[in-house]
């Protein structure tokens, strides 16, 4: 299994910064996780193959390239781009997005081969297939309702937390896959934000350092979604605190597992 995190954010150069505003990762080149850069960072031959975009949650900083995506592919679509998420957040969607207002509601439009926005639902807990790719959905702990996943292509599964707290659920699900190669877990705060990582749902150093005592299997402890403004000191802490071997995935590298 291939991954890759869209680049979101430039250095005071023009080139990409690691720290990311907007979350977008690319599975195999062919299914985007989230959609927050997918309008902006994909690349041509990435506009070319993705047609299956599944969503954790409907915050900003994972659906703002969306619209944008459909927008700039719609005359030359020969299917429609197919979107995976939960019922509250098609709802999102709908209201506040393609509503006309913000942004047409492409769901009611065709080009000349038909139609270029379908919604593709699943519930929370439930298992669907994309493909090549099989997705197992875990409620996670986060403001709002959100998704992590279980994602296997019949050779390697990893785990994915989205955004999320501490969530018991998401890590009984973890460990009863003695086969995962590596779980991505975010981490958006440093230890100094606990209240405001507590009142959003998110993880600190010191509250993912817990969590990690659930984890019961021998997987690979990938960092995810760190607030770019706290990048470094969120690694640091990270270093000091974490007590065991973990990576922070980098945008642009692509990731074998």
């Amino acid at each position: 299994m291939k991954l890759k995190l869209l680049p979101s954010t430039f250095d005071q150069n023009g080139g990409y910064s690691p720290g990311q505003h907007l979350t977008t990762f690319l599975i195999d080149g062919r299914v985007a996780l989230d959609a927050g850069s997918l309008a902006m960072a994909a690349s041509e031959s990435d506009r070319a193959l993705v047609r299956d975009i599944v969503l954790t949650h409907a915050h900003l900083d994972h659906i703002a390239g969306l619209p944008l995506f459909v927008d700039d592919l719609f005359a030359s679509l020969t299917e429609p781009i197919r979107v995976h998420a939960t019922r509250e957040v098609f709802e999102v969607l709908e209201r506040d997005v393609f509503n006309w207002s913000v942004y047409p509601r492409f769901s009611e439009l065709n080009n000349e081969n038909g139609p270029v926005l379908e919604y593709r639902l699943f519930t929370l807990g439930s298992e669907f297939s994309i493909g090549h790719l099989n997705f197992r959905s875990i409620p996670v702990d986060h403001k709002v309702p959100s998704s992590g996943f279980i994602i296997d292509d019949g050779n390697a599964a990893i785990a994915f937390s989205g955004d999320t707290s501490s969530s018991s659920a998401f890590w009984e699900k973890v460990n009863e896959r003695d086969d995962l190669k590596a779980v991505l877990i975010e981490c958006a705060f440093p230890d100094r934000m606990s209240a405001l990582a507590e009142a959003s749902h998110h993880l600190t150093p010191a509250i993912l350092r817990a969590q990690l005592d659930l984890l019961k299997i021998d997987a690979e402890v990938c960092v995810i979604n760190i607030k770019p403004m706290y990048r470094d000191e969120v690694i640091n802490e990270l270093a000091e605190t974490i007590g065991r071997g973990f990576e922070i995935i980098e945008p642009i590298r692509e990731y074998h597992f």
